[in-house]
C-alpha cells in the first residue's frame, strides 16, 4: 500500500514561488497499474519524485508498507530506493560507455549486492527483456528499442515491489512502445509489482487500472478500483526539512 497524504511542494521563495503540487491525497493498492496523467507543467513528474522520494515536498507524507519515507535520512532514502523501487526514465540515463551487463549491475552494485548473486540476477533480468545476446555490447550500440528494455532490466534486476516509469514509451515508434507496455503490463501482472506510470498519453493511461489525473497541482480526478482519494482527519502535517 501506498499512502500519499497532504504533499505539497514549493519550487522558489516569496515572489518567485511556484507550487507545483497542492495537498495531495490517495492511496494505491499494492500491485496495482496506475497512470498519472496530465499535461507538460500539471505537477505529474513532481509527484512522481515525491512519490519515490528522489525529491523532498515541504510538507506531508508517503507512507510505503508503514513508513513514512520521508522521515527518513537522506542514506535511508538511498537505500530504500535500491532495495524496494525500480526506475524507468525517458531519457534513459544509461552509461553509453559500458556494456548492457555492466549497466544492469548498476542498482545491484548500490544495494551491496554480493557479486556471486549478482551474475544470476542480472542473467535473469536480461532474459525477462530478451537482450541476453546483447549482455556484452556497449549501451550507446543499442537501437532506442532496445535501449529502453534495457533500462526495464535494470529497473527490475534487484526485484524491487515498486517501479516507476516516466513517460516509458515517449521516444518510441508505435510498434516499439506497444511491445513496452506489452513487457511493463506483463511484469506488473505476473510479478505482482506496483507499476506506476507518468504519462500524458490517454491511451497508454487506459490500460492502467487507476487513473490519477493531476492538473495544476492537484488532483482533478481518480479512477478505477485500486486507488481512493484519501481524505484524512485534519492532523498537524510535520514539515520536511
Amino acid at each position: 500500500m501506498i499512502e500519499v497524504s497532504n504533499v505539497s511542494k514549493t519550487y522558489g521563495h516569496k515572489k518567485n514561488a511556484f507550487t507545483a503540487l497542492k495537498d495531495i491525497n490517495f492511496t494505491i493498492e499494492d500491485g496495482a497499474s496506475v497512470a498519472i496523467i496530465g499535461k507538460s507543467g500539471s505537477g505529474k513528474s513532481t509527484l512522481m519524485h515525491a512519490m519515490s522520494g528522489l525529491d523532498r515536498p515541504q510538507t506531508g507524507q508517503v507512507i510505503i508498507d508503514g513508513q513514512n519515507i520521508l522521515e527518513l535520512k537522506q542514506k535511508d532514502v538511498d537505500k530504500f530506493r535500491a532495495q524496494k523501487i525500480g526506475f524507468i526514465f525517458q531519457s534513459f540515463f544509461l552509461q553509453a560507455t559500458e556494456t548492457v551487463s555492466d549497466n544492469v549491475s548498476l542498482p545491484l552494485e548500490i544495494a551491496k549486492v554480493s557479486k556471486r548473486a549478482r551474475k544470476a540476477k542480472i542473467t535473469a533480468a536480461l532474459e525477462a527483456v530478451d537482450l541476453s545476446e546483447k549482455a556484452r555490447n556497449k549501451a550507446k550500440d543499442l537501437s532506442g528499442g532496445q535501449k529502453q528494455r534495457l533500462v526495464i532490466a535494470r529497473a527490475i534486476v534487484n526485484e524491487p515491489q515498486i517501479i516507476f516509469a516516466d513517460e516509458p514509451t515517449g521516444n518510441l515508434d508505435s510498434a516499439t512502445g506497444e511491445k513496452i507496455e506489452e513487457l511493463l503490463f506483463g511484469y506488473n501482472k505476473n510479478n505482482g509489482v506496483t507499476l506506476i506510470i507518468v504519462t500524458h498519453d490517454p491511451d497508454l493511461a487506459a490500460k492502467c487500472d487507476v487513473q490519477i489525473h493531476i492538473r495544476d497541482g492537484q488532483v482533478s480526478s481518480i479512477k478505477g478500483d485500486k486507488a481512493v482519494v484519501k481524505t484524512p482527519k485534519p492532523i498537524q502535517v510535520k514539515k520536511v526539512q
